[in-house]
Order: C-alpha cells, then sequence, then structure tokens
C-alpha cells in the first residue's frame, strides 16, 4: 500500500482535501493528521479498524486510545456527568494540549451502555473511564468534525519511537501502512499531550507532556466565596459551615482542601478593618464543632470576585453591589438560600446567631448536594 500524502496550508484549510481524509477514516481506514503537539493517527471506534491500528502500533486489543472531538461541548455526549475540577480544565484548556481521563460512575456507564452502539462503546471505555481530547488545530477539528463516526487518535509512531512532529517524520515511520497524511507542516508545540487523570482525590498526570501537573492543579482549582456586608457575622459562619460539609463530601480532612483543589474565601462589601468574627458568631459555630476564631474580615475586591467560580452571598444586596461593581460577575452570584435573604444578626442575641447558624447549615447542606465533585 502507498501512502497518499495532502499537503494542506496551516492557516487556508482545504476544505475539498480534508472531507477526502474524513471519508477514508469512516471507511475503516487510517489516515495522520496535525494536531498543536503531534501527529495523530485517525481511526474509527470499530473493531475492524481498531485491529489495522493496534497492528501498526504493536498494541494488544485491551488496549484503548482517546476518543478526539472536534469541540469540547461534544464531551457531553460522552461524560453524562462532569464533576467541577473536570469542568474547569475544559473551559480552560479545550481545545489544548491536554488529554483528560474521566472516571464515570455506575449509573452514567450504564447510561453510554444505553446510548452508544456496543462496539463503540467497548472501544472507549474501560474499567468505566473514558479520555477525550479536543485538540486546538484548525485541520484536526475539521476533520473530526467532518467525520461521522467517533475517532480515536494515537500519537503517529511506532511503538518505542518518537512521536511525529510533522509528515516527514510520520512518512519516516509508517509509510505504506498508513493510507494518508495530512501534511500541514510542523505541529506547534513539537510535544504530546499531558494526560491527566481526574478522580474525587485529585488530579494524577499519567503522561507528561505540554502541561505540568502545577500548571493543571492551578488551572483545575475550585474557588467559592461568601459575602455578607461586614464579613464578621454571617459569611464567616457560611465559610466555616461550607468547608465542614464540603470536607465530609470529599472524604478528606478539613486542612486539606486546599490540597485538594477547593479554595474557599469570605469577604464583606464594606471595610471592616480586619476585624475577627464576631463572639456570637464564633460561639454559634463552636457549638456545631466549627472553629471560625482565627478569621480576619476583608472588604470584597476586584481580585476575589474575578478568580471566584461560585459567589454565594446573604442577600440580594450583595449581588447587587457586587454586579454594580462588576457586571460580568452576574453568572456567578446567587444567593445562599435560593430564594430569600437571611436577616443580619449583628448587634442581637446568642439565640439569633444560633438561628442564622442554622439557616446557613440548612442552605450550605443543599448547595454541596448538588455539588459534583
Amino acid at each position: 500500500m502507498q501512502t497518499k500524502v495532502l499537503k494542506l496550508d496551516p492557516n487556508k484549510a482545504d476544505i475539498a482535501k480534508i472531507k477526502e481524509a474524513a471519508a477514508l477514516v469512516d471507511a475503516g481506514r487510517l489516515v495522520a493528521f496535525p494536531t498543536e503537539s503531534v501527529y495523530g493517527i485517525a481511526c474509527r471506534a470499530h473493531n475492524n479498524s481498531l485491529t489495522k491500528l493496534n497492528n501498526i502500533k504493536e498494541r494488544g486489543p485491551d488496549k484503548y486510545y482517546s476518543l478526539h472531538i472536534s469541540q469540547k461541548n461534544v464531551v457531553e455526549k460522552y461524560v453524562p456527568t462532569i464533576g467541577l475540577k473536570a469542568d474547569k480544565l475544559i473551559r480552560k484548556t479545550w481545545p489544548g494540549p491536554l488529554t483528560i481521563v474521566f472516571e464515570l460512575d455506575e449509573k452514567d456507564i450504564k447510561k453510554q451502555k444505553k446510548s452508544l452502539k456496543r462496539e463503540v462503546f467497548e472501544s472507549l471505555y474501560k474499567n468505566n473511564s473514558i479520555g477525550i481530547r479536543c485538540p486546538d488545530n484548525a485541520i484536526a477539528s475539521i476533520l473530526l468534525r467532518t467525520t461521522h463516526h467517533p475517532v480515536v487518535a494515537p500519537s503517529a509512531n511506532l511503538t518505542g519511537h518518537q512521536p511525529a512532529t510533522d509528515a516527514e517524520e510520520v512518512l519516516a515511520q509508517l509509510s505504506g501502512q498508513i493510507d494518508l497524511v495530512l501534511d500541514a507542516g510542523p505541529c506547534k508545540y513539537k510535544k504530546s499531550s499531558t494526560v491527566v487523570k481526574i478522580g474525587k482525590k485529585g488530579l494524577e498526570i499519567l503522561r507528561e507532556g505540554v502541561y505540568s501537573l502545577a500548571e493543571l492543579e492551578a488551572m483545575s482549582e475550585v474557588n467559592f466565596l461568601f459575602v455578607c456586608t461586614g464579613n464578621t457575622c454571617r459569611s464567616p459562619m457560611a465559610w466555616g459551615i461550607f468547608r465542614k460539609y464540603l470536607a465530609e463530601k470529599l472524604q478528606c480532612d478539613v486542612d486539606y482542601l486546599d490540597k485538594m483543589g477547593y479554595k474557599i474565601s469570605s469577604a464583606g462589601i464594606i471595610d471592616m478593618a480586619n476585624s475577627p468574627a464576631s463572639a456570637e458568631a464564633t460561639a454559634a459555630c463552636a457549638a456545631k464543632g466549627i472553629d471560625i476564631k482565627a478569621h480576619r474580615s476583608r472588604a470584597l475586591s476586584r481580585e476575589l470576585v474575578e478568580k471566584s467560580d461560585f459567589i454565594f452571598t446573604m442577600g440580594r444586596m450583595h449581588i447587587e453591589r457586587i454586579v454594580a461593581f462588576i457586571p460580568e460577575a452576574a453568572s456567578k452570584c446567587a444567593l445562599i438560600t435560593k430564594d430569600k435573604d437571611i436577616p443580619d444578626p449583628i448587634g442581637q442575641g446568642q439565640q439569633v446567631f444560633n438561628n442564622c447558624a442554622e439557616l446557613i447549615e440548612k442552605a450550605v447542606k443543599k448547595r454541596i448536594s448538588e455539588l459534583v465533585i
């Protein structure tokens, strides 16, 4: 078999040539194509095609390859439930040189078995997980969008050899073994995509690549912000209570939340000059086994708002202030209780603070039950 080469301008995609390549992939043939990291081999997720690919890559039939998608919202077809950290990485890195391995629970696995063809499901999922990548390359995106079947795409190289970063390197290793090469010149990074597995216990690098673990941890960090008026009563209590129940959901110690990539903060719309939490708020939390004695108030800032993923306020007025300050933050803001304000207990007796803490605790439990970790 002679491998055909179609030359492309990386800055001006030739749709006709890419459609020719897509038709070959749909027909079960193997096509090398460029991504921003290295060249890949596009292969239909079909038993016969995968057998050819395994023979070239010298891999056993139990080897699973990563699904490649044309745009990031396609992930929802293959991963019904996406956790907070995975969602953050998708938004920050896709399209881009990151392959994410998603873990699915039994409910979602059963759903996928019903919604996908059997051979597709068996080709893509292993041990209740699936690896997915959304490349940042116009030619790759068009190719994947033009095919009519799911496509996997390992690097275009023989096992034990370096991944090809241009068409010449592809041909040096695979000429005569694949049907077509889309030649769009050298890849941007000339380095494999990073492969990361996301679980409840954090991130695990399965293959080093363009992104480092430190970069991915920073990009996947989920930030919660609680806002009240002076940051001495309601929001400090919400901060402490939320930390307690989030740690329980993650089955970790409260002090380990930061290392797990979940940051919880609080602030007030007025500056109370680094004041501690009120004695009554501290006592109300202590009665629940929560220590907020170290809390010191701080004023709401643009930086705090911009880096937060979720902003829960104690009253509607707080949302209005935030949105007036930073209009684009509106989508991140919500009342902690969803439908009513939590009255400010400042200046009142301990029982009022205790009742306030109860309202906050009930709201926090509801919010955390809705979080997908």
